[in-house]
């Protein structure tokens, strides 16, 4: 069943790939990126229509995007189909290493006193930061992936500490696969709403609010979330692969 599931969802990765693919881009005469008409102004601006006004953090409503962070604009925004397709790939990731290795029984690792005491206070930290990280994307530098990966490491360390993955796994598989849905729903909410597929179709706000930048914080909570828990994921598969001497 398993390999019939990912036979499927393989078809529809290809599927969603080649009906993507513009048939009238020339590959063999690409655009001067040197011409005055580039683009790279026009993101630090927020407006790839040409305009040119000044965004001001705090003051500035309205913009294409809304976010204050330039690299979010990219990633999550103009180019969010891309991160779509390295989230695939995580997947993809994830599940050999799920059907190789998921069938094992699991060792105990055994912690000393200052690994149990350091991974009880750290790894509740570091899984707030890495929250923290991945829902102010859209204001500061981070985002879903580094802070998913944050999420991810504090459940190593409380592996390392407390010498057995307590975490409820079906919960993981729940979380990663409920992200994965909802961020190709609002991606489907967008094509039919605005004409585009993950096209940011909800009000930007003010530059620099938690609440702005439409889309954008929501796609990064997601992602967030499927990243840590899927990272988290595979590190119990490999736990569960280990044999005891």
């Amino acid at each position: 069943m398993k390999k019939f599931i990912s036979f499927l969802l393989i078809l529809v990765l290809a599927f969603f790939l080649m009906t993507s693919l513009n048939s009238s881009l020339d590959f063999f005469n690409p655009p001067n990126s040197l011409d005055e008409t580039r683009m790279s102004n026009a993101f630090i601006h927020k407006n790839a229509s040409g305009g040119s006004d000044p965004v001001e953090f705090g003051k500035s409503t309205g913009l294409e995007d809304g976010s204050a962070n330039i690299v979010t604009s990219v990633v999550v925004d103009y180019r969010s189909f891309d991160t779509l397709g390295e989230i695939t790939v995580l997947f993809i990731s994830a599940l050999g290493v799920g059907l190789l290795l998921g069938a094992g029984t699991g060792a105990k690792q055994r912690s000393g006193f200052i690994l149990k005491t350091a991974a009880k206070l750290i790894s509740p930290l570091m899984m707030v930061t890495g929250i923290f990280i991945f829902t102010h994307g859209h204001l500061t530098p981070g985002g879903g992936f580094p802070g998913g990966s944050m999420m991810a490491t504090a459940f190593l360390l409380n592996y390392f500490g407390s010498g057995s993955i307590s975490t409820d796994l079906k919960s993981l598989k729940w979380m990663e696969s409920l992200a994965g849905v909802f961020y190709i729903v609002i991606g489907l909410i967008g094509l039919f709403v605005a004409g585009s597929f993950l096209q940011n179709y909800l009000p930007t706000g003010t530059v620099g609010h938690l609440f702005s930048a439409g889309i954008i914080p929501i796609i990064y909570v997601l992602v967030g979330l499927k990243v840590g828990s899927e990272v988290s994921g595979i590190i119990a598969d490999f736990s569960k692969s280990e044999v005891t001497s």
